[in-house]
């Protein structure tokens, strides 16, 4: 199996085999939180206008967005796991998706690669047995960093745990989740920053493996569905 690593946009634009798009902060961590609270689908786009448009002919839809952080102009919410999870019923609804990284790495991998996962730290485990069950020739671990445009240490590191588990490596990562509370999550705790990165979403986001499931994007109908298949242990 030929693992590869690239990163941001252009990572996912050239992505072969089976792609995994990884983003830890935060996009993947709530799509793994929605389909574990029973939404009925999560639908990535990469363009606001036909969120919009889907929600102007599907009033129920609910629409999750961000750029930068902050919550898209006429969506529902942000992109906050521990918003998502406590303050709003979304069981059984449909969750159209709309990111600055995550979703947007989803729509260029499906141009080039053949199989495309939505991946985080929450459900690293799952993706990497996923990956062993399916044993493609080739595997591209996107990470897909700050707005899609800059390494950032989470989907890093994110990538590491992913390759190692598929190299049968052990790989100790608690003291790198600690770390990022002083680099990349040091937003969550930025008071000035707290409406767009609660404090919450930090913890949330970094418990590595709780979820036995991979969220795979079905490309074969427009708009895309992420569809969750648990995995066997």
């Amino acid at each position: 199996m030929d693992i590869r690593i690239s990163g941001q946009l252009e990572g996912a634009k050239t992505a072969k085999g089976l792609a995994v798009i990884i983003d830890v902060f935060r996009a993947f961590t709530v799509e793994c939180f929605l389909a574990e609270e029973g939404v009925a689908k999560i639908i990535p786009m990469g363009n606001t206008d036909e969120c919009l448009e889907l929600r102007a002919k599907h009033p129920d839809y609910y629409l999750v967005g961000e750029r930068k952080g902050i919550k898209l102009p006429d969506f529902d919410s942000g992109n906050s796991p521990s918003f998502l999870t406590t303050s709003v019923e979304l069981k059984g609804r449909t969750i159209v998706h709309n990111t600055s990284a995550g979703t947007q790495g989803i729509m260029y991998a499906s141009k080039s690669a053949s199989e495309v996962l939505g991946a985080s730290l929450v459900n690293a485990d799952a993706v990497a047995r996923y990956i062993k069950m399916r044993n493609p020739d080739v595997v591209t671990l996107v990470c897909m960093g700050l707005n899609g445009t800059e390494e950032s240490a989470e989907d890093t590191l994110c990538a590491k745990y992913i390759k190692a588990k598929l190299l049968g490596e052990e790989l100790n990562i608690h003291k790198e989740i600690a770390d990022l509370k002083n680099t990349a999550g040091s937003k969550f705790f930025d008071k000035a920053r707290r409406s767009a990165f609660p404090e919450p979403d930090f913890f949330m986001c970094l418990v590595p493996d709780i979820f036995n499931f991979v969220l795979k994007a079905n490309t074969s109908i427009y708009p895309f569905e992420m569809e969750k298949i648990e995995v066997p242990r």
